[in-house]
């Protein structure tokens, strides 16, 4: 099994930054792919950005040049830098970590930036 907490949102204006951390615990060895989702209310589930055990990134088109998606894979810490914040970035932003075909989910965080 594989843990995941998230932290680091909140509330910002728009045109302002976060920075997301997502810790992954329990079996985190070979856990391959982990990115970030969000859903907004009434909305779909959609991706943001991924990135794979070697570094390679996937975004969104919206969030491309806005969002940066790292890895730190000795201390299993994903993070996302956000920045120039949307009021339609409002939604909870959700971890996700795949081993072994198998999809782990966090608990969420809660973004929600001001016009």
């Amino acid at each position: 099994q594989v843990r995941l907490v998230e932290s680091g949102g909140g509330l910002v204006q728009a045109g302002g930054s976060l920075r997301l951390s997502c810790a992954a615990s329990g079996s985190t060895f070979s856990i391959d792919a982990m990115g970030w989702y969000r859903q907004a209310p009434g909305k779909q589930r959609e991706l943001v950005a991924s990135i794979n055990s070697g570094g390679s990134t996937n975004y969104a088109d919206s969030m491309k040049g806005r969002f940066t998606i790292s890895r730190d894979s000795v201390k299993n810490i994903v993070y996302l830098q956000m920045s120039s914040l949307k009021p339609e970035d409002t939604a909870v932003y959700y971890c996700k970590a795949s081993r072994f075909a198998v999809a782990y989910w966090g608990q969420g965080t809660q973004v929600t930036v001001s016009s």
